[in-house]
């Protein structure tokens, strides 16, 4: 859709008609352009979250510098970031980034010479906006991975360990006759799937019963062959992507079986579709599944930087370990690129070591002992 000048999205005069006088300009004409801001990032089709966020960011830069956009200086970013980094919690390289890059991008719509903002700053108030973030004063994207280096897969050890303490929870809860016992055990199958099919939080929270599909080549699965997510991680501006995700693991399907047959019906949503209802009848949040995620692992006294998505990690880096084609796995994880699988790829030794000595053994084999073999 064209737009002429003046009219678009986010522009001074689409807000507010030049005839209008203000009777607090100074506040009135930030809260304008925070919402024309927001205009223009919705009809991009940005995720609401996202503009959120970005807003919620602008507005904490405001409060520091304790002025507006049209007097903010480059100084100003350089001494915000020195506070965001010092402290006893000073924020990772990726949140400063992201802060950073929201007021950039603020800052780019307000200089914008289409949307109005310079003119009508220089007109209350004698000046107008610049960019105050440059290349010498913002955090930079060198790296393919920013995630917490202690961030890591779980061995299959402490997998089968979380997975067991897990279904100990929900024996505990049956035997004892607590009331919330299926919420016990949905959440044991819940963290079981995340694993199974390597999911995010939000595809496996927004998964329903009709998801999942019969795969006509491993029809040992039953009508769990295949589960279908709707709900992958989008592009900026762009609808949910969708994959479909193969069973692997012989277990999945009992497992799910066991769940859906005897614990979901208990939950009396008929008709709602959702596989993980909670008592009130919504679906499980993708903060509650990190704060069960949390309790369990700190109960197992298991490293606090671990969380929710390492099950995803845990996924890759199995299936690849089990010989697994790394296309097949980045196709099921739904990765554009292979070199993002091979970044959540975290091997182990003996595994490492095996691979090696394969190829030590080809390599330095004697022509004459192939022979005679």
């Amino acid at each position: 859709m064209d737009f002429e000048d003046g009219n678009r999205p986010g522009s001074v005069t689409a807000l507010r008609p030049g005839n209008v006088s203000l009777l607090r300009p100074v506040e009135q004409v930030f809260d304008d352009m925070l919402a024309g801001w927001s205009a223009q990032q919705s009809s991009r089709m940005l995720n609401a979250k996202t503009i959120g966020a970005r807003l919620a960011q602008v507005r904490r830069f405001a409060g520091f510098c304790g002025s507006l956009p049209w007097e903010w200086t480059p100084a100003d970013i350089e001494e915000w970031t020195t506070e965001l980094v010092s402290g006893d919690k000073p924020c990772s390289h990726g949140t400063i980034r992201s802060y950073q890059n929201a007021v950039a991008l603020f800052c780019d719509f307000l200089t914008d010479r289409r949307y109005g903002w310079v003119e009508r700053c220089e007109e209350l108030f004698g000046t107008h906006p610049v960019q105050v973030c440059h290349e010498w004063n913002t955090a930079i994207h060198t790296g393919d991975h920013e995630a917490r280096p202690t961030v890591r897969p779980l061995s299959r050890i402490e997998v089968q360990t979380f997975f067991d303490y897990a279904d100990d929870r929900v024996d505990q809860a049956r035997t004892r006759g607590k009331k919330g016992w299926k919420s016990v055990f949905r959440d044991a199958t819940l963290f079981k799937m995340i694993y199974a099919f390597g999911l995010r939080r939000r595809e496996v929270g927004m998964l329903d019963l009709h998801d999942f599909t019969r795969n006509p080549t491993a029809t040992e699965f039953g009508r769990f062959g295949v589960c279908n997510v709707r709900w992958g991680k989008a592009s900026r501006g762009s609808q949910p992507r969708r994959r479909a995700v193969l069973a692997v693991f012989d277990w999945t399907r009992p497992v799910i079986e066991e769940y859906v047959t005897e614990v979901l019906p208990l939950f009396d949503t008929a008709g709602s579709g959702m596989l993980w209802p909670t008592e009130r009848q919504s679906r499980v949040s993708g903060s509650y599944i990190g704060l069960r995620f949390a309790e369990y692992r700190d109960e197992l006294g298991f490293d606090p930087a671990l969380h929710p998505h390492c099950l995803r990690h845990s996924y890759v880096t199995h299936l690849i370990e089990d010989g697994f084609d790394p296309l097949f796995v980045q196709q099921q994880v739904g990765h554009r690129w292979g070199s993002t699988t091979a970044l959540y790829t975290g091997v182990s030794g003996d595994y490492r070591n095996r691979t090696l000595r394969r190829a030590l053994d080809a390599a330095f084999t004697p022509p004459s002992a192939i022979e005679e073999g």
